[in-house]
């Protein structure tokens, strides 16, 4: 017996998948029905993985096909599980009124990303732009500390009929941490999905208001964290810090990578040299390189990106850092010289981002953002 498609297209109306409601032609889970004389394809797709269901649609087509038309007719099904998105999982999409999204990233732990990040932000904010600081380091936060705001929790306030997150401000960038709610000696004992939550709560439900940067200081390495970022965020481009020594550099060219591959491809603005050198305060003329000299610059050149600067080993950017008061905002200070020549080229990075490259995408959503370019 001839098999005819469109008979079969209306026997399929009789069937239902378990718990969708609709039969599998008017839910659309039916794609094709092709026929070949005695034999049919059925391409089928389910929203749900689960074998019972899948091995029941099966059965169930195929036993139609047999009873009503032909018990010798050979079927064939085809199924594809394409689960919904779930309401809690992090969106790709931009943030209204913020104009730049940098991630400050390294390859691995303890070379100063945290502070380089604070740093940067309060010059920025003195060069007059409109900071805001993320901060994504959900199982060690410090940005409470190095704004010296531990103490400080954020309000909720209406915004267009909604309730938002008040960010916590301070020297005149705005703030939120993981920090502002947990105690101080409280470990974060979260899986992936729980941090993933925690972030995209402190993205999408907070005032950010009008922003020309946000900066993200991400954790170490190049886990779940930075993937759920930049699957919620279009980055408009990443800067790596990296201590000169061989086993940072290391790190930090996973990290570089990690950006720069097919499946992320978030623009690599540049990459900062911390603890450059040493300059004892009674030999001012002298530099000492105690953890090598200009590896992060000959790394940088190595991979075709830009070289922001270096900073110096100095005493007093740990100071303020534990004082809640970086270093950029002492006065007439080789801290705020050194961080005035690196933003203003974290920002000419950006500007030439933005005039030469496409809005970044959010990874694996497909949302484009519309970031303008950053002041001149």
């Amino acid at each position: 017996m001839k098999l005819d498609r469109k008979e079969i297209l209306k026997a399929l109306e009789t069937i239902s998948v378990a718990g969708e409601g609709k039969n599998i032609v008017e839910s659309g889970a039916v794609k094709n029905v092709v026929t070949f004389g005695e034999e049919a394809v059925i391409d089928l797709v389910l929203t749900t993985p689960a074998m019972h269901i899948k091995k029941r649609a099966e059965d169930d087509i195929r036993k139609l096909i047999h009873e009503k038309f032909s018990p010798d007719a050979k079927v064939k099904v085809n199924i594809k599980v394409e689960a919904p998105e779930k309401a809690n999982e992090i969106k790709g999409k931009a943030i209204p009124g913020i104009k730049n999204i940098i991630a400050v990233a390294s390859g691995k732990g303890g070379v100063g990303k945290s502070t380089v990040t604070a740093n940067l932000a309060v010059t920025l904010a003195k060069m007059g732009f409109s900071v805001g600081v993320l901060d994504a380091d959900i199982y060690g936060p410090s940005m409470p500390i190095m704004f010296d705001v531990e103490t400080a929790k954020p309000i909720s306030v209406m915004v267009d009929g909604k309730s938002k997150m008040k960010p916590i401000e301070s020297y005149e960038v705005k703030i939120l941490s993981i920090g502002f709610f947990t105690a101080p000696s409280q470990a974060v004992i979260w899986r992936g999905p729980m941090a993933s939550k925690a972030l995209n709560q402190m993205i999408f439900d907070a005032d950010w208001g009008d922003l020309d940067f946000l900066l993200i200081d991400l954790p170490p390495g190049t886990g779940d964290i930075h993937l759920s970022i930049m699957q919620s965020l279009p980055i408009t481009g990443a800067v790596v810090v990296s201590t000169p020594q061989a086993v940072a550099l290391a790190d930090a060219k996973k990290g570089v990578s990690m950006f720069m591959s097919d499946s992320i491809n978030v623009p690599v603005l540049g990459i900062i040299e911390n603890m450059a050198y040493f300059t004892p305060e009674e030999l001012p003329d002298n530099k000492y390189y105690i953890f090598g000299k200009e590896g992060a610059k000959n790394l940088a050149e190595d991979l075709n990106v830009p070289f922001l600067g270096e900073v110096p080993l100095v005493q007093s950017i740990r100071e303020a850092g534990d004082y809640g008061r970086p270093g950029a905002l002492q006065s007439g200070s080789v801290v705020e010289k050194v961080f005035e020549e690196i933003t203003r080229n974290v920002v000419q990075e950006t500007v030439n981002r933005n005039e030469a490259l496409p809005a970044t995408e959010a990874i694996k959503i497909t949302t484009m953002a519309g970031c303008s370019a950053v002041k001149k």
